[in-house]
């Protein structure tokens, strides 16, 4: 079902909520360069120490996303000393990055070396032996990339190794872990499906983000 736009379009938007949301998701994602031209154009008042922070998770971040897992390990245990210990899963997939860069550059022997020292340990918990046994079986084949397990190797599965990586930083620093954007969409995307099922019983189609955001 589709709204009236007449019954939206006099619902007035305050323009500091808008600047405040965009202003989250520009910090959020660390766009540093962007957030001081935004600051200084909307006159907006420069979030306490979220400038510096912001430029250290920028590496951090960029350090995960190109794969050089042991740098951004590193940087994290500056920022946030105690964020990987108490978050195994995070610390795991990390590591697991290291891996697989090292299984590309065709270093089995190191990879299982390092697989051995470093990621063998957590094979005492259930939940990640199913993942070790997947990773390990990326050396059985010549082209991994080619290998049942491609999508460990991808681009994809590092940005999502990233995203986890800074959301955390971020509740580890008591700041939001999604930006107010994020969780816009994703209560709306939540309210416009839960109407569509309620409505939906004369065979309207499921709700789109996607199309929304084209119309």
């Amino acid at each position: 079902m589709e709204v009236d736009p007449r019954q939206y379009e006099n619902i007035v938007v305050n323009d500091n909520d808008i600047h405040n949301i965009v202003l989250s998701y520009l910090v959020h994602n660390c766009y540093k360069e962007t957030v001081e031209s935004f600051i200084t154009c909307t006159g907006m008042k420069q979030p306490a120490n979220h400038l510096e922070d912001m430029e250290k998770r920028k590496r951090i971040f960029h350090f995960a996303l190109d794969g050089n897992a042991l740098k951004a390990i590193e940087l994290t245990e500056q920022l946030a000393p105690d964020l990987l210990d108490k978050n195994k899963d995070l610390h795991f997939d990390l590591l697991s990055l290291h891996f697989v860069e090292l299984v590309c550059s065709r270093k089995c022997t190191e990879a299982l070396e390092f697989a051995q020292t470093k990621l063998t340990p957590f094979g005492k918990v259930q939940k990640y032996v199913e993942k070790l046994e997947d990773f390990m079986a990326l050396l059985a084949y010549e082209e991994p990339e080619k290998s049942p397990m491609f999508h460990l190797l991808s681009l994809d599965y590092r940005q999502q190794v990233a995203d986890s990586l800074n959301r955390a930083i971020l509740a580890n620093a008591n700041l939001p872990s999604y930006s107010a954007m994020e969780k816009l969409i994703q209560q709306t995307t939540v309210v416009r499906q839960c109407l569509n099922q309620e409505l939906g019983k004369d065979g309207l189609l499921p709700f789109s983000l996607k199309d929304f955001l084209k119309s």
